[in-house]
């Protein structure tokens, strides 16, 4: 049984990025008094007075998603015997000072043909590539749930600043590489030979997205709502 070699990979190094905040902490305090009211109506007409809603934190931290981008190429051969036909008087051929003697054979119909027989390797090549985003658990999510924004200078400073409030990435930067690999890397099974096979992550980083998180209570009932401001857009997240 031919041994099969080990894919050759190229993986570049997890980084991490921390977005800088683009809304303004008037902002989210003008968005929070807009909402407050809005959360703790009840059947549709239970209204409480604004006096009644209460801010009681605004929190703000970051979270994380994980940026991969991987391709996978290969060049491959297949061998295949080719046979050509050659006059019947023929004694030898020659191709590229190499000769071949012909031989006879019978085909279907009873017709006797003299011939001959290359062996000759056919050359293709094999592309893909994925780009995928993933959250902290490792479930993959659609682009457009992640912002863009300019980056902190410093990023390790601001994690350690809010770390304690940040989600937590919880799968290894391995694992990450793995679900891109086990999606692109596809050897062809018929290949007689591979050449030049590369699997590589170009890029693998783990961006921190900043969220303000704001806590209401109505004083009057002691209940409490939370919503959550993407601090990049200033879209409500939940």
């Amino acid at each position: 049984m031919t041994e099969v070699s080990p894919v050759m990979e190229k993986i570049a190094e997890r980084k991490t990025i921390v977005y800088k905040s683009r809304v303004d902490p008037s902002v989210v305090k003008l968005t929070a008094e807009k909402m407050k009211n809005k959360l703790f109506i009840k059947f549709g007409f239970s209204k409480p007075r604004p006096e009644e809603i209460r801010v009681v934190s605004v929190d703000k931290y970051y979270e994380p998603y994980v940026i991969i981008d991987g391709r996978y190429s290969v060049d491959y051969y297949k061998k295949r015997v080719c046979t050509f036909d050659v006059d019947m008087r023929t004694e030898k051929v020659k191709i590229l000072d190499k000769a071949f003697k012909p031989e006879s054979i019978v085909s279907p119909t009873g017709e006797t043909r003299k011939v001959i027989r290359l062996e000759a390797e056919e050359s293709f090549s094999y592309e893909d590539k994925a780009y995928i985003i993933l959250d902290k658990s490792g479930r993959e999510i659609p682009p457009d749930e992640v912002p863009s924004a300019p980056s902190e200078d410093h990023p390790q400073k601001i994690l350690k600043e809010f770390g304690k409030k940040s989600g937590k990435v919880k799968i290894s930067p391995r694992k990450g590489v793995e679900i891109v690999k086990s999606r692109i890397v596809n050897r062809p099974p018929d290949a007689d030979k591979v050449e030049n096979e590369l699997f590589q992550i170009s890029e693998h980083t783990v961006i921190y997205n900043p969220i303000y998180e704001i806590t209401f209570r109505n004083l009057k009932t002691g209940e409490e709502k939370v919503i959550k401001i993407d601090g990049v857009t200033a879209k409500i997240i939940s």
